[in-house]
Parts: structure tokens; C-alpha cells; sequence
């Protein structure tokens, strides 16, 4: 559905960031089953690849029914997070503690958009319909499992482009407001003046009215822009995250040149591949080294002023220096 997002000089102070591992593993059941359609789209095939067979054996239908590719999607199975980076279990805690009463409102009305159902998914139908606290229990179990199968393997790398996407639209929003952070946003989203529309746009328009909006960039959800508005949420905008096209690209051979002759092979490539701030786990899942080895390296360029660490809330991440650059651009 269409809509467009109104808003005021209060709404700027209240716009705040985040991701949500619930929402990732959501939008990776729809790819990995074939919800979005036949293809995965240009991005996420090689993840698919490897994502498939940790699926098989886990019917994850269920879900499925209550993710059609066009229409409602029960808010209770991924509310938008209060924070800025939840984990996935205090996420699947809060889907648990949902009241019976909306699981069964947002199950029928999921179901309604659905039309006539065959035999095998009205009979699935009739069983999400039974005693709500039985099928919250099932459906939280198989978010849990699918997590675990399709998402968690690859959190560090989809974790650190998420974060990378935070630093950058916060930068952009600090220096230039609302017309420089959605300028860019993402290819279904476009700034009016005073108003958010996602394409094609005109359909239904929602004054925020002080309530700010929760931007939420996203690794799975590639295609299209999501808004959601239903209370008791502060509006959401979810958008595809930055650097998505190369994010599973596997990092082969190594950098050659004057570079890979100063400072070896694999420091090399590790610090061309830095052209994103990044923690030692996800260097070394990259690479294929072991994060003692890249720890190792990353001390060596460290005291050599080529890396600097920061600290982003659990994890130390690295990111080249303008020396480091530097050696990167003219060594090649």
C-alpha cells in the first residue's frame, strides 16, 4: 500500500535509528521459501545458496501464511525495537509476551487478506485460528529455529553493515537535517518539502505529528521501502541497507602490487578490504582466517597508525586511518 508520512518541526527531534535481527530473520523466511518469488533477487543468491539446506526438515509454513507478498503481515511477530540494536532473544521475548487477544485480532485479519485458500493452507489456516497462546508459542519457536538456520551463520557480516548504515544516516541527519538524510534513503522512498512518500505514493497520508519515526535500514528487505503506522508503534520506515550489492561478495585473490610487497599478503588485504569500519570477527569470517590471525595483523597496522579501533557498544571495530588510505590508493 502507498502512503506518505507528514512532518512537523517536533518530529525532527524524535527521529531515532535501529535494527532488529526479529525483522532480519522474518524477511530471510521470505526469500529462503519463495515468498518475494521465484528468485532471490541479484543480492542474496549466494547466501540462499548456503541458507537452503539449513532449512530442510523445518516446515516453516506457518510463517509463510502469515507473510503474503502482498498484504498484512501480523505486527506482533516483529514490532519495531525500542532500541537501537536488540538481541534476538529479548526480541522473541517480547513476540512471546504477546497478548492473546492480538495474536488472534492480527492472525484473522492477516488470513482475511488471503481470499480462498486451497485445501492445505485453509487447513493450516484453521489450526493458526486455535487456542492463541498454543499457536504464539509454535510460531515464536519457528522464528527461533529459523533464525538460527538462515540469519544467525551470517549475523556478524549483516550486523556490521546494519551498524555502518546507522553511523552513516546519523552523520547525514546531524549535518543536513531531514533533506540530506532522505535524500538517498532508498530508490522507493522520496522527500517532499515536509513529506515522506513512498512510491507510487497518494494513497493514504499520515501526519506524525510529534511522534518522530523510527528508520530501520535492512539486508533482507531489498525491494521495497516498508511503513508501518498501526499504533501502539511510533511510525517505522524500513529501507534497504547501504553496501548491499557486495555484502556477500567473497574476497578472492589479494591486492598485488607495491602494497602487498610493503606490508605482506594478508595485512594487505585486510586493510584494502576496510573500506568499511569492521570488528575482527567479521574480518576474519571474510577472509577465511582465524580472528587470533586477524588480531594478530591489526595490532601490527594498529602501531604502524595504518588501523585505528573503536569501540561500538560490544565489540571493537577497525577502520583504516588517512595514512592507511592512503597506502591503499597509491600501493595498488
Amino acid at each position: 500500500m502507498a502512503i506518505s508520512l507528514g512532518f512537523g518541526p517536533s518530529d525532527l527531534a524524535r527521529c531515532r535509528f535501529a535494527y532488529s535481527p526479529l525483522f532480519e530473520t522474518l524477511q530471510a523466511v521470505r526469500i529462503a521459501t519463495g515468498v518475494e518469488g521465484p528468485g532471490p533477487g541479484p543480492h542474496h543468491r549466494g547466501w540462499l545458496r548456503d541458507a537452503r539446506p539449513r532449512i530442510r526438515g523445518l516446515d516453516l509454513r506457518p510463517i509463510t501464511l502469515l507473510q503474503p507478498r502482498r498484504g498484512y503481515t501480523p505486527d506482533f511477530l516483529s514490532p519495531p525495537p525500542p532500541g537501537p540494536g536488540p538481541d534476538i532473544g529479548t526480541e522473541l521475548a517480547r513476540v512471546a509476551a504477546t497478548p492473546a487477544s492480538v495474536v488472534r485480532e492480527e492472525i484473522e485479519l492477516s488470513l482475511r487478506e488471503h481470499g480462498t485458500l486451497g485445501p492445505e493452507a485453509a487447513g493450516l489456516a484453521r489450526m493458526l485460528l486455535g487456542h492463541p497462546a498454543e499457536v504464539l508459542g509454535l510460531l515464536t519457536r519457528l522464528v527461533g529455529a529459523a533464525w538460527e538456520a538462515l540469519v544467525e551463520p551470517v549475523w556478524p557480516q549483516v550486523r556490521a553493515r546494519l551498524e555502518s548504515d546507522l553511523e552513516y544516516r546519523s552523520r547525514q541527519l546531524s549535518h543536513g537535517g531531514l533533506d540530506r538524510l532522505f535524500a538517498d534513503l532508498d530508490p522507493t522512498l522520496h522527500w517532499s518539502g515536509d513529506t515522506l512518500v513512498r512510491d507510487p505514493g497518494g494513497d493514504e497520508h499520515v501526519e506524525l505529528a510529534g511522534r518522530g519515526a523510527l528508520l530501520m535500514p535492512s539486508v533482507f528487505k531489498w525491494d521495497e521501502a516498508v511503513v508501518i503506522t498501526q499504533p501502539p508503534w511510533q511510525p517505522t520506515v524500513t529501507y534497504r541497507v547501504r553496501g548491499l550489492a557486495d555484502l556477500w561478495r567473497p574476497v578472492n585473490g589479494s591486492p598485488g602490487g607495491a602494497l602487498e610487497r610493503l606490508v605482506g599478503r594478508t595485512r594487505a588485504a585486510l586493510l584494502t578490504g576496510l573500506d568499511e569500519p569492521a570488528s575482527t570477527t567479521l574480518l576474519a569470517q571474510r577472509h577465511r582466517l582465524a580472528p587470533g590471525t586477524v588480531s594478530e595483523h591489526l595490532t601490527v597496522m594498529r602501531d604502524a597508525g595504518l588501523v585505528v579501533g573503536e569501540r561500538r557498544r560490544h565489540e571493537v571495530r577497525y577502520r583504516r586511518t588517512r595514512l592507511g588510505t592512503a597506502l591503499v590508493h597509491g600501493g595498488r
